[in-house]
């Protein structure tokens, strides 16, 4: 039976030690409750590190957690102390974590933390490959494994992954200056499904997909290594009827039932009917906005001294992280900062700010929840921003107001809040007014609108709604019809060339023999590709062909050997071995010379795009320009050209070139000139363009047609890239 397997940092579990035995307490985190639809409701298994290191228990200890875990679901991936010191608070925290937040000046990459980043991706991956059966679906969460998906991947490619980043993904010129950017990009392009919680996150890593590894991308569809790989906006939600339904019973709790807490907030609200609070809750992080929100909070109290005594900012920071530097000096400012202004306006019965340096359980913070007027959620950079739903959610009379960062990715969906500038301090100031003023008819309204899209798109439905996407993704396979040449194949061919008595082998350039370079002239025979071709031609019984959208002057200059049957600018121009070239195509150059404008007027236009004038084409080429101006002007240029040539012009659109030639002539009629030539028993034929589709289509069924990378083809056979065409040619002559 196929099953799910999750795989995050962390398991959702907390594991403690009480006397001589240990505590499994599951944690109620965002992801934790998220997946535990997916997690328990089916056939599924959980990967991630227990929480503690493994070095730190005996053998015993260590079977006994281990027996634990695998009852409740879960497969550990045991760290160490130091795996945790140079992995978690190395690459992930140190450089990932403040770069995808903006925060540039504290990203500090290190190669030795990378090379542990990637051992530990590694070490995750291979517990999944480990647990892995047939038609089993994976779904990797977040950046500290943003290596697994082509690690897993590049070794059971039927496996259908799933990734989601539940940060940011920043914009191109910010990731751009990571310097294994390539890499990272890579890693999750191994996945199948590419989700995360905002269009614009979605936007920024297409942009860098396009610009860093120049790949296709069409709407949300990548193209690589020959898959469509879906990329989508799967916005996370929260539990709302946990919370709801807690707010409600916290309602009915009679005087005894209520905390400490509580009373105390109660209390601060009975000294007047104008006696508000104000919630701010957080993770002690820089990414968090808080002195930015303490500072507004005092411009507030400046601005608007009518409201001394009556108003009060409860902050609530859960330390993290309270070992890194630059941990300690928030910590360090956010206590100085509460403290001066705590010392400035404080009176007798009213202190402005209650700072609370802790983490809280659950039913206090449904009782923060519940008994603040005003939340204030204003990080400078969050990936969702979860407790701005947690807030509206527990709104069971409907009142209440949310104040919310326009950089929280929360703010796409709650538009109803009164969404800040968290960098604009007065602004912010002004927002506290306006909420304290806000009409209850007002307040019903934007909760109530709120609470209804959160309570639809719940984290369930979130769930659900990426592993549909995951399940219905169809499988590249079911379309894609040719076979990978495999060893087996590989020496079945060797046979045919070996017994046959004479053979025809029809070759394309660009992309066949050679690796597309920026710069075509240097694409040029290097000493392995000769030897190759010095092979082919003295082989007995062989004829080599080289059919290529390349001029004469290069296949003259490069294919020396007189043997060689050559044919330039995909046909147009043929030379028979010892004999001169010949012009197949009667038409002039006139046509050139009437589309140049059109092409030089792109070219001036397009930055790193170049014109190639042939004698009987005309190209366009693209491949070294920024590909998101690129898509458009392609799409501007074909229309254009499409409005103006003839019917004995055709336009060819291959990788990174468009080229318009004659209709009349192709590689698929070049293949006919050859064959009217003579009787072949076998033929070989290899290409990667679409222009080589002609070819294939116009020889033989029983030729052996080989295509250059996975894309739909008329071939029978498919080669991943240039190396391993040389590799079967080397094999097989």
């Amino acid at each position: 039976m196929s099953k799910y397997i999750i795989v995050s940092n962390r398991l959702p579990i907390k594991i403690s030690k009480v006397n001589n035995s240990f505590k499994f307490i599951p944690t109620s985190g965002g992801l934790a409750t998220g997946m535990n639809s997916i997690h328990k409701n089916k056939n599924s298994l959980w990967i991630g590190w227990p929480g503690i290191a493994y070095d730190e228990l005996d053998s015993p200890s260590l079977k006994s957690i281990n027996k634990k875990l695998n009852e409740s679901g879960y497969f550990p991936v045991h760290l160490s102390i130091n795996d945790i010191k140079d992995f978690y608070y190395g690459l992930p925290n140190n450089c990932l974590w403040p770069l995808f937040h903006y925060f540039i000046e504290y990203s500090i990459f290190d190669n030795l933390q990378w090379e542990k980043y990637k051992e530990i991706n590694n070490k995750f991956s291979d517990c999944v490959l480990s647990n892995l059966n047939e038609n089993d679906t994976v779904w990797i969460h977040d950046y500290q494994l943003m290596l697994c998906p082509k690690m897993i991947k590049d070794k059971r490619p039927d496996v259908k992954i799933g990734f989601f980043l539940h940060i940011p993904f920043p914009s191109f010129e910010i990731f751009r200056t990571f310097p294994r950017r390539k890499e990272l990009l890579e890693g999750i392009l191994g996945s199948d499904v590419i989700g995360f919680h905002t269009y614009d996150y979605q936007r920024h890593f297409l942009s860098s997909v396009k610009r860093i590894l120049k790949l296709d991308v069409n709407f949300n569809n990548v193209i690589y290594n020959y898959r469509k790989i879906l990329v989508n906006t799967f916005p996370m939600g929260i539990d709302f009827k946990k919370f709801n339904n807690a707010a409600l019973n916290h309602k009915k709790q009679k005087k005894y039932e209520k905390s400490e807490l509580r009373r105390q907030l109660e209390l601060h609200k009975k000294g007047s009917n104008e006696s508000k609070l104000i919630l701010s809750i957080d993770r002690l992080d820089y990414t968090k906005g808080v002195i930015n929100r303490i500072k507004a909070f005092e411009i507030f109290l400046n601005k608007y001294p009518s409201y001394y005594e009556k108003i009060r900012l409860i902050m609530l920071m859960v330390p993290s992280r309270s070992n890194v530097s630059e941990y300690k000096k928030l910590k360090k400012q956010t206590d100085e900062l509460v403290g001066r202004i705590n010392g400035k306006f404080a009176t007798v019965n009213w202190t402005p700010i209650w700072y609370y340096y802790r983490a809280m359980d659950f039913h206090d913070l449904i009782d923060l929840y519940m008994l603040s007027d005003i939340a204030m959620i204003s990080p400078l950079r969050d990936g969702m921003n979860l407790v701005a739903k947690e807030y509206v959610s527990t709104r069971i009379d409907n009142d209440g107001v949310l104040i919310l960062s326009e950089m929280a990715g929360a703010s796409k969906e709650l538009y109803e809040a009164i969404l800040v500038n968290p960098f604009d301090l007065d602004s912010m100031a002004d927002s506290i007014y306006k909420a304290l003023n806000m009409t209850l008819k007002e307040q019903e309204k934007r909760n109530l609108s709120m609470q209804k899209r959160i309570k639809t798109y719940n984290v369930k439905f979130w769930a659900q709604e990426f592993i549909n996407s995951l399940e219905n993704k169809p499988n590249p396979e079911d379309k894609f019809s040719a076979i990978k040449i495999d060893t087996q194949i590989s020496d079945s061919i060797l046979k045919q060339v070996e017994t046959s008595k004479k053979k025809l082998v029809l070759l394309d350039y660009d992309g066949t023999l050679v690796e597309f370079n920026e710069n075509p002239e240097l694409a040029i025979i290097d000493d392995e590709l000769r030897k190759i071709i010095n092979k082919i031609v003295n082989y007995k019984n062989t004829q080599l062909a080289i059919i290529s959208g390349r001029d004469q002057d290069f296949l003259t200059k490069n294919f020396v050997q007189k043997k060689i049957i050559l044919a330039a600018e995909h046909g147009q121009y043929m030379k028979f071995k010892k004999k001169k070239w010949v012009k197949i195509s009667p038409l002039n150059r006139k046509w050139i010379n009437n589309l140049k404008p059109i092409f030089e007027s792109f070219t001036n236009r397009t930055p790193g795009t170049f014109i190639e004038i042939k004698k009987s084409s005309i190209a366009w080429h693209y491949r070294i320009t920024d590909p998101e101006l690129a898509a458009g002007r392609v799409v501007e240029l074909n229309t254009v050209l499409s409005s103006m040539i003839s019917d004995d012009l055709s336009i060819i659109n291959a990788n990174n070139v468009i080229e318009v030639t004659s209709s009349a002539i192709n590689k698929g009629t070049t293949v006919s000139e050859i064959l009217s030539k003579g009787k072949y028993d076998l033929i070989i034929s290899i290409g990667d363009d679409v222009t080589d589709e002609n070819m294939f289509k116009y020889l033989p069924k029983n030729s052996i047609t080989i295509k250059v990378g996975k894309k739909i083809t008329k071939a029978k056979y498919y080669l991943d890239n240039v190396k391993n065409v040389r590799n079967l040619l080397n094999k097989i002559f």
